[in-house]
């Protein structure tokens, strides 16, 4: 199965979790993160479907795409302090998003998906997805890996957030996503303290994370 269909089944998945009564019912309270409420995590994960639309609109980028480990790597989110501006402006988006209450925002996500299923259909995955964000290009199947990883972490976060279960990724998206975080826990802790984590529980690491 493509990366495409792996990340239309995940972004499916997220839709059905933010179409839970559970976060209706828990919308204005504090969620697992700190700092975020279950509203604005709501807005934060959809947000990650809906910024797939502009990859699949006007030509593609000129540049060329870089890998998706150098992404990370030059990527100023992962190590921004809780109240620094980037995270605070990064909360501000999610409650943006989110700001017309539960019910819209679902009918909002679920339209964006349908649109979606045909819209991929028709972009090869080796095409450039400029990120005005960031200021550099991914190819199409690298930039879906990246919305995959974030759909899993923050579908964590809301389950958590609302006492519900954690949905469990399809393998055709488990694998990318996988693969994804153990390259950059590899560049961030190196490559020991990975085969420790997985391997001896006497040599664990303190810290094998990656955001």
């Amino acid at each position: 199965m493509s990366l495409k269909n792996a990340y239309l089944e995940t972004a499916a998945q997220a839709v059905a979790l933010l179409d839970a009564p559970e976060v209706a019912a828990s919308w204005e309270k504090p969620s697992a993160l700190t700092q975020w409420a279950v509203s604005g995590l709501a807005g934060h994960l959809a947000y990650q479907i809906f910024s797939v639309d502009p990859a699949l609109e006007g030509p593609a980028s000129e540049q060329e795409p870089i890998p998706v480990l150098e992404h990370y790597a030059r990527a100023v989110w992962i190590d921004a302090p809780l109240d620094g501006e980037i995270s605070s402006g990064i909360r501000a988006k999610g409650e943006g998003i989110s700001c017309e209450g539960v019910r819209r925002l679902v009918e909002r996500v679920h339209a964006t998906l349908d649109r979606q299923r045909t819209g991929l259909e028709e972009v090869p995955g080796d095409w450039a997805v400029f990120m005005p964000q960031t200021g550099w290009a991914l190819s199409l199947d690298d930039f879906l890996v990246t919305r995959m990883v974030e759909l899993a972490v923050h579908m964590d976060d809301l389950a958590v957030s609302v006492g519900l279960s954690t949905p469990e990724l399809p393998g055709t998206a488990l694998d990318p996503v996988v693969a994804l975080l153990t390259g950059l826990a590899v560049r961030r802790h190196g490559q020991t303290a990975l085969l420790r984590a997985l391997t001896r529980a006497e040599r664990t690491p303190a810290e094998i994370n990656v955001f």
